[in-house]
């Protein structure tokens, strides 16, 4: 498995950037945005990678992952209240 697929990505519609805006907690500050969601996320995928093969790079441990935590369940708990 890549080391990437252990940090969770996610893209999500902003109203107030009026595009789709890419994020990766835990692991990058910042992210990707754009008009076309699916593109977003291979830019985030693409950004997500460099920046492991940045931390190996330099010999710096990654950080916890983030997938596997229950970000899925989470999200949907607070859209339903």
């Amino acid at each position: 498995m890549n080391p990437s697929a252990r940090y969770v990505k996610i893209v999500e519609w902003s109203d107030e950037d009026n595009c789709f805006v890419g994020s990766c907690p835990g692991l990058l500050h910042g992210g990707c945005h754009g008009d076309n969601e699916q593109a977003v996320f291979e830019e985030l995928c693409r950004i997500v990678e460099e920046t492991v093969e940045l931390y190996a790079r330099d010999g710096k441990p990654l950080p916890p992952a983030t997938a596997g935590c229950g970000w899925a369940e989470a999200i949907s708990d607070a859209a339903g209240k």
